[in-house]
């Protein structure tokens, strides 16, 4: 499978390396065994993640993931933690993969 990664952080550079390190971690690790019902060498999986920062100082964030043309798309606003906004997005990419 191809991995196309798109990370949109406008105004968090600071915590840049701490958003790929989740990403990473989530699409390597928590959800290979999802995926490897996609697992053909000419599957290509594009995530987009958009996260910034909102006026009350929380996090508001999009994720978009299209693999084998199904679109999967999360948004969740006035997240205290970056990580958990993260890591919420992606558990429900594993639940909807796990139900499909």
């Amino acid at each position: 499978m191809i991995l196309h990664i798109n990370i949109n952080a406008k105004w968090l550079e600071n915590d840049k390396d701490a958003i790929d390190r989740l990403v990473n971690e989530n699409m390597n690790w928590k959800l290979d065994q999802y995926l490897q019902k996609f697992e053909w060498d000419d599957k290509v999986c594009d995530l987009k993640l958009t996260l910034k920062k909102n006026k009350k100082s929380l996090f508001n964030g999009i994720l978009q993931v299209i693999v084998d043309w199904k679109i999967f798309r999360y948004e969740r606003e006035d997240y205290k933690k970056l990580d958990d906004l993260i890591n919420h997005f992606f558990d429900h990419f594993k639940e909807e993969l796990a139900n499909s």
